[in-house]
């Protein structure tokens, strides 16, 4: 049995694929008519299209355009970027979310300055071995940059070949996902491959939908199996969908005078490099009051403030907010300003909150101190 054969609907007999694929042209001449006008798509410059194709990962294209034009204005070079401070990129990202693409970014800015003498790779090899570049971004910045034959396999073109191969088999599977870079590689024309791969980036964010694919409009509709067999509703198969958790989590605006507390996260790991105020996860039965004195290790007044309601992509957060002062120093000196604050603590004028890069739950709280 082919090894097609297995991810094919075995009640509705779809047809393995020809070995080279004729949508291309069809696909192109749709593209040069609907395709997006999209600024990264006025350019060939590789660090351009690159941070285009970072800030796109997990990111709708309307709120991409506003982050992508500040950021090139701020950071129009990768040099200009290497060496920027880390507090600059996340202040420049903020409230896009999913920050540790801002933090490879730099980091890859870094190395390719190091390491290439700032000058982007060309190579598909070197490209894969920088931070935050995987084997399909990599494909697509040689493919739009420099006119190279690589294919790519974003969420968009995995709906499109699973449904064009009417493939009854979850697309996040390893073997699953051998067989659909085959058939990205498959579908990719000899030349113009720039516009292909936006042209089918396109067919993927305007057509073929995740829940609603406008296939009277699709102009490779004749070829797709899915939709000759009336299945494109059902294709991709989706993974078990897990419950969200809730967590509830604590966090205090500690005052004295024109000043608050705020700490820096690690630059590791959730939110890493951001700033934010005192607190963190409340476990059941936590003193949130002695939880925060702990953490910064001063006696505190404390009273509850308000609540907001946040959502990330793996859970859901209640984030209880607290308002008060340092109650006495702890050091002894009487003198509530001059209390000891571990790092990464610091004072900060809260005028001045707005120069630091927050999350955006505790961006929230910033909005409404300076509004008072």
């Amino acid at each position: 049995m082919p090894l097609l054969a297995r991810f094919l609907v075995p009640t509705t007999k779809c047809k393995p694929p020809v070995k080279r694929l004729l949508i291309g042209d069809t696909l192109l001449r749709w593209y040069k008519q609907a395709g997006r006008d999209l600024p990264w798509r006025t350019t060939d410059d590789p660090y351009a299209i690159w941070v285009s194709e970072i800030m796109l990962q997990q990111t709708q294209v309307a709120t991409v355009i506003p982050y992508y034009n500040r950021f090139l204005a701020r950071f129009p070079t990768v040099q200009i970027l290497a060496m920027a401070p880390l507090d600059h990129v996340l202040k420049i990202w903020e409230g896009m979310g999913y920050y540790a693409r801002a933090r490879s970014l730099l980091l890859a800015a870094q190395k390719i300055v190091e390491q290439f003498g700032g000058n982007m790779p060309r190579s598909h090899q070197e490209l894969y071995s920088l931070p935050g570049i995987g084997r399909s971004t990599a494909g697509a910045i040689l493919n739009i940059a420099h006119l190279q034959r690589h294919p790519i396999l974003d969420g968009n073109v995995k709906r499109i070949l699973v449904r064009y191969f009417c493939i009854r088999a979850n697309p996040k599977e390893k073997k699953v996902e051998a067989k659909l870079w085959r058939l990205a590689e498959q579908i990719l024309p000899v030349s113009h491959v720039n516009s292909f791969t936006q042209a089918i980036m396109d067919l993927g964010a305007l057509i073929c939908l995740p829940r609603r694919p406008n296939c009277p409009l699709c102009p490779v509709q004749s070829g797709c199996q899915a939709y000759q067999k009336g299945m494109q509703y059902k294709l991709p198969l989706k993974s078990v969908t897990k419950k969200v958790p809730h967590f509830d989590h604590v966090a205090a605006v500690i005052q004295n005078g024109n000043k608050v507390l705020i700490k820096k996260r690690p630059e590791k790991g959730l939110l890493g490099g951001l700033w934010e105020f005192p607190g963190g996860r409340v476990i059941d039965g936590t003193d949130c009051n002695r939880m925060i004195e702990k953490e910064i290790g001063q006696n505190l007044r404390l009273t509850p403030w308000f609540e907001i309601k946040h959502t990330f992509t793996h859970f859901k957060m209640t984030l209880h907010l607290f308002r008060g002062k340092i109650g006495s120093d702890k050091m002894g000196s009487g003198q509530i300003g001059t209390a000891r604050i571990p790092s990464p603590f610091q004072w900060a004028m809260i005028h001045q909150l707005s120069e630091y890069p927050f999350s955006s739950a505790h961006k929230k709280i910033v909005i409404k101190l300076q509004n008072e």
